[in-house]
Formats: C-alpha cells, sequence, structure tokens
C-alpha cells in the first residue's frame, strides 16, 4: 500500500520538474533581453531610427528656411544624372582599392613579427599601431607638410635622386594615390593586430611538422599560415572595405576647399558633405547616402557569398 503514495508522489515531482526548469529558461531568456536592451536601444535610436530618417527625407527637398516638401524620385533622378557622383565613385572605389592593399602589407608584417626568438615584438607592434589611433586631423597636417611641393620632405628625399620637385596632392593624376598611400600607411597597424592574433591560434604543431618534412619558411607561409589566417582574412577585408567606402575626414583634411584638385578627389561622402551642409541641397545627399548604405551592404553580401571559395574553417 506504500508504494502508491510513493509513485504518486514522483508523478507529481515529474510534472513540477518541467515547470521549475521552464520558469528558470523563462527567468534567463529575460535577463538576457535586459543586458541587451541598452545596446538594442543605442542601436535604434542612433542607427536604425536614422536609416529610416534618411530614407524618407530622399524623397523630399528642404526649403531654405526649414520645412520639405515631398518630391517623390527627383533626388535619386538627380543622383543618377550627376556627373560629379560618378566621378566622386570611381575616387571611392579607388580608394577602397587602394586600402585593401593594406591588408597583405599587414600579413607579411605579421608573420615576420611572429617568427621565434625576434625580440621587441611589442615595441614593433605599437610603433605600427599609433598611426591608427592618432586623429585624421593630425595625420592629414603632417602628410600635408611631407608631399609639400616646396618644402616637402619627400622631395627634398627625391631631388637627392635626381628626381624633380612634384605638387603631390595638388596635381589631380596623383593626388587620389597620394591620399591612399597615407590610408594604407593609418590603418596598416590596424589590420596587423588583428593578424599577428590569428597566426597566434594557429596551433605549432603544424609548422613543426612541416618543418620536420623539410618545408621551408615560404612554403609554411602559403601552406599554412595564408589558409587557416582565412577566416581572420575575410573579416579584415569586410572591415577595410567598409571603412574604404566611407571615407572623408582624412581627404577634407588633406585637401581643403581651395585644392585645384578638390573635385579630382572627392569621395562620396565628400560630395554627400558638400550637398547637405554646404548646398543646402539635403533631400539629393539623402538619397545619395541610401544609395550609398546599398553599395555597401550589395559589395558586404558578395563578399560573404564569396568567401565560400575561399575561406577555410577549422
Amino acid at each position: 500500500m506504500s508504494v502508491f503514495p510513493a509513485t504518486a508522489a514522483a508523478k507529481s515531482a515529474g510534472r513540477r520538474a518541467p515547470t521549475s526548469a521552464a520558469r528558470s529558461s523563462r527567468h534567463g531568456r529575460r535577463a538576457g533581453y535586459w543586458f541587451i536592451a541598452p545596446l538594442g536601444l543605442g542601436f535604434a535610436v542612433f542607427y536604425f531610427w536614422p536609416m529610416i530618417q534618411t530614407f524618407y527625407f530622399s524623397f523630399t527637398e528642404f526649403g531654405p528656411f526649414g520645412g520639405h516638401t515631398w518630391t517623390g524620385t527627383d533626388n535619386y533622378a538627380r543622383v543618377l544624372r550627376d556627373v560629379t557622383v560618378w566621378q566622386a565613385l570611381g575616387n571611392t572605389l579607388i580608394y577602397c582599392g587602394i586600402g585593401l592593399l593594406a591588408l597583405p602589407l599587414a600579413i607579411v608584417i605579421a608573420a615576420l613579427l611572429n617568427r621565434r626568438g625576434l625580440r621587441g615584438v611589442s615595441l614593433y607592434r605599437a610603433l605600427y599601431f599609433v598611426p591608427f589611433v592618432t586623429l585624421p586631423v593630425a595625420v592629414g597636417l603632417v602628410w600635408n607638410w611631407l608631399y609639400n611641393g616646396d618644402f616637402g620632405l619627400l622631395n627634398e628625399i627625391l631631388g637627392w635622386f635626381g628626381v624633380d620637385r612634384h605638387y603631390w596632392v595638388s596635381d589631380p593624376s596623383t593626388a587620389v594615390f597620394a591620399i591612399g598611400a597615407v590610408m594604407v600607411w593609418s590603418t596598416t597597424g590596424y589590420y596587423l593586430i588583428i593578424f599577428m592574433a590569428g597566426i597566434k591560434a594557429i596551433p605549432q604543431d603544424y609548422y613543426e611538422a612541416a618543418e620536420l618534412d623539410g618545408a621551408g619558411p615560404l612554403r609554411r607561409f602559403f601552406t599554412i599560415t595564408l589558409p587557416l589566417l582565412s577566416p581572420t582574412l575575410f573579416f579584415a577585408s569586410v572591415i577595410c572595405m567598409i571603412q574604404s567606402l566611407q571615407t572623408f575626414d582624412l581627404i577634407y583634411i588633406m585637401m581643403g576647399e581651395k585644392n585645384p584638385a578638390v573635385g579630382d578627389t572627392q569621395s562620396v561622402v565628400g560630395l554627400f558633405y558638400k550637398w547637405a551642409f554646404m548646398e543646402n541641397a539635403q533631400g539629393a545627399a539623402a538619397a545619395l547616402a541610401f544609395l550609398l548604405m546599398l553599395l555597401i551592404a550589395g559589395l558586404t553580401y558578395l563578399q560573404f557569398r564569396l568567401q565560400r571559395k575561399w575561406v577555410h574553417y577549422g
């Protein structure tokens, strides 16, 4: 007779256990929501809502004293017909292509700094990283002095080899590439830190086995380091592309507003700034910004699709 009450108690406990687990799970989810709430609120207020506003304002035009009127797709038609937009887009793609050169440069330096027995790695790493944390204003001013056609250090050094003086940021044929070189110089340290961390995560057993098989440093680099570093390289390439397509501050500081080559070096974000804050064409500027966002999203999606062919996980 004592078996049945025990069985009933066990069944009752069994019924209560899932209820308690479910309650605990709900509490855990609720706590998780509270933890992500500040970040979600910040994203909604400072990113998502401004994106919706930009999309709406791209179909309007602002008056000289405030207020806006609905104009439909006129702003998009203006953007697509404007020659300066396509020139700025071409410059931006050139900046993006040059900016991506920082990745192979950072990989090579990271591989060299990860050699066994190398001393002063922390010092080298800090020296390479300093340009990235330096304000773009300071970087632009320093490089303007280096590029100066009359007394710049670069022309002085080239003069020792018989090269004539050149106005690097005033000549339209060299200004874009001169700015691109500064972009590479200032961002290489950031990607260097990322790649050094990625190389550190590669098991040393692979290198030791390859070395026992007679593989030299170059072969180990191309058969072990690069394939196993491909996920890190993919992440860095996405970040680098997005940053390069949004470049503005360095160009604005180095070129100013009176430089004769300012129009030939203008990026899409620079043109957006000109329309929105100098020519009072906020509607067209909003349309340009939204199209740039679509371009970045499309190229990022393309990178994610293509990464299946060259990124090796595990």
